[in-house]
């Protein structure tokens, strides 16, 4: 993975758009009504990293390349999305596309903002959020089932299996559970198949509560955490939050960075936590995993301290690593590759 993709929801005026502006520093509408925001803004957000700063001055870097976030402003969903009201399967659809959902949840009173459903109740707005995401996730997998019956009764035998997957994803939905926040999907046969349908609801969360802290009860906290997601506590007005939701949706993807330094550039790349050194080079360019010979790498903490790479290898702290070794989230690397 070489990038990371957040989908931003949430009902109509919970801030959004306000929120994609502090991101993208770019300007969207973020008008005082529903469905301002009819088409998803992306915007390409770099991560801050202070140890690619260090790493561009030692090697006294012509560019300096950070790990980047798309994110993607969605516009407000409402009771009855997934039947299509607000424009809703045209929104839903937009989801799909991205690895994780960032979903902003209005705790803020007053402000003379208007709120769709006529007051703040953040326990309720969640719950028709997620459930819109659940129903849009059940019409899926029921179509499926019907063609995979369909398929069985032709005597293929694959479908079974696949039908087998799918009564289980469909038994956590209609009980109106969401796939990311139940055990069915630590299995590897129904995590692919979630994947392959793009199900909604399989995708790890992170919910931003837009508010000052003593908005935010215990009981909401205890809710987000029953649904095994995390979440960030923040006043949209609050430029500083950028570090920390970008770090936790890291964390909510389970991903590390690692980097490569010259010259030329300095660069830091996107993982998953657990890659192979192959796998990490394949990010670079695809030709490297298939043609991984070994890596060099040396940890950023002795790089900094060596004050170069020549200075690391004389040190010994510059490591030869083969196929298996798994990458670290401060590795820094020089991957030798044939042709």
């Amino acid at each position: 993975m070489s990038k990371l993709s957040i989908g931003i929801i949430g009902l109509p005026n919970v801030g959004k758009s306000t929120l994609f502006n502090i991101l993208t520093k770019q300007s969207v509408k973020s008008e005082n009504y529903p469905f301002a925001t009819i088409d998803p803004n992306m915007g390409v957000v770099p991560v801050p990293d202070k140890r690619l700063d260090e790493l561009t001055k030692l090697s006294s870097s012509k560019k300096e390349i950070p790990a980047v976030v798309e994110f993607y402003d969605i516009a407000g969903l409402v009771k009855g999305a997934n039947n299509g009201e607000g424009l809703g399967n045209k929104f839903l659809s937009h989801i799909k596309e991205t690895d994780a959902i960032l979903h902003i949840v209005r705790c803020f009173k007053g402000r003379n903002i208007i709120h769709v459903e006529g007051n703040t109740d953040p326990m309720r707005d969640i719950e028709i959020i997620e459930n819109e995401l659940i129903l849009k996730d059940l019409k899926v997998v029921e179509g499926n089932i019907n063609n995979t019956e369909k398929k069985i009764k032709t005597g293929d035998k694959k479908s079974k299996k696949e039908y087998e997957l799918l009564k289980k994803i469909s038994d956590v939905l209609d009980e109106g559970r969401l796939l990311a926040a139940s055990k069915i999907i630590e299995d590897e046969d129904v995590k692919n198949l979630c994947l392959q349908l793009n199900l909604l609801t399989s995708k790890k969360q992170l919910f931003l509560l837009n508010g000052k802290e003593s908005d935010i009860s215990d009981k909401l906290k205890e809710k987000i955490k029953n649904m095994n997601f995390d979440y960030v506590v923040a006043d949209l007005g609050d430029k500083e939050i950028i570090p920390d939701i970008i770090k936790k949706a890291y964390n909510v993807l389970n991903l590390i960075s690692f980097f490569t330094t010259g010259e030329k550039e300095s660069r830091a790349w996107t993982i998953t936590r657990g890659s192979t050194a192959p796998q990490a080079a394949g990010v670079i360019h695809s030709d490297f995993e298939k043609n991984f010979i070994r890596a060099e790498i040396v940890s950023y903490e002795k790089l900094i301290e060596a004050g170069d790479w020549n200075n690391a290898r004389k040190n010994g702290d510059i490591r030869i690593e083969g196929k298996d070794y798994i990458m670290k989230d401060d590795d820094v690397v020089f991957f030798r590759v044939g042709r």
